[in-house]
């Protein structure tokens, strides 16, 4: 009997196709990879083409080396009949208490300035009273079932009405997000891309800042004619150091501070 020659595409099997996408996001080739997790480079071919099975150890190994997130390294092991390695417990569960704790005395802070706690799509889940006041400048539909950073911010009928320098802010916005794409892989914030680079005036932002920007500024900021107040604002990103949780891993803290005196003196007027 002759036996029959399988293509690559039926001989890769699903968490070696994983692995193979994972390097090829991270434009890493197979010599590189396998020299940064101490394995050939034929074995590291044969896991990618379905031909060897590795086992849950070395694949943890692949995947610390390709900085898969803690999400999708569940996924992998899945696909190679191992069981999920790490939880991913809901921010109000009592195994999570000491975190939503500190996350809120975090927020409660950095009061009179806004801050907020967003999950991997940017989703709002905690926040001060300050973001709070800009939350309620959004109309009901930006607002349910969640607020949406990108959504709120980019929509023309959400911030980026009272944005005055939009062109810039929306770049900076939308440059964050392709990265997180690329980082990330993830299906939700592509079509999230796709959704906002369709609000009127934005077709064209993120391709280059405009002209306008003070090349000698220290950050973006983001400039609201609110109206109550003018505001300059500039903003941090904080994650947490040593996640073992997917639900951690994927939280971040975006604290927002005055570029100027007159914004920090508007945001304390808006606090009283």
């Amino acid at each position: 009997m002759i036996p029959l020659k399988m293509d690559s595409a039926q001989a890769t099997s699903p968490v070696g196709r994983m692995v193979r996408d994972w390097r090829l996001r991270r434009h890493l080739s197979q010599m590189d990879l396998a020299l940064e997790a101490g394995l050939s480079t034929r074995h590291l071919s044969f896991i990618e083409t379905g031909r060897s099975k590795p086992s849950a150890e070395l694949l943890m190994s692949v995947a610390q080396r390709l900085d898969v997130p803690l999400r999708e390294r569940n996924t992998m092991l899945l696909a190679a009949g191992y069981a999920p390695r790490y939880a991913q417990r809901n921010l109000q569960s009592p195994d999570m208490r000491l975190v939503h704790e500190a996350l809120s005395r975090l927020l409660d802070a950095h009061h009179p300035y806004p801050a907020l706690v967003l999950d991997r799509h940017w989703n709002v889940v905690l926040a001060n009273p300050a973001a709070a006041v800009l939350v309620s400048l959004l109309p009901n539909e930006l607002r349910e079932p969640s607020v949406n950073i990108y959504r709120a911010s980019l929509h023309p009928d959400g911030l980026a009405r009272y944005t005055r320098n939009l062109q810039d802010w929306s770049t900076h916005l939308l440059a964050h997000l392709r990265r997180s794409i690329e980082s990330s892989g993830d299906p939700v914030l592509t079509a999230l891309e796709a959704e906002v680079l369709a609000y009127p005036g934005l077709n064209e932002a993120g391709d280059e800042a405009s002209t306008s920007a003070d090349v000698h500024a220290l950050l973006v900021p983001c400039v609201l004619d609110l109206p109550t107040a003018s505001l300059s604002l500039f903003t941090t990103l904080t994650s947490f150091g040593t996640p073992q949780d997917v639900t951690l891993q994927e939280l971040c803290v975006e604290m927002f501070y005055p570029a100027d005196a007159a914004s920090e003196a508007a945001l304390r007027a808006m606090s009283s």
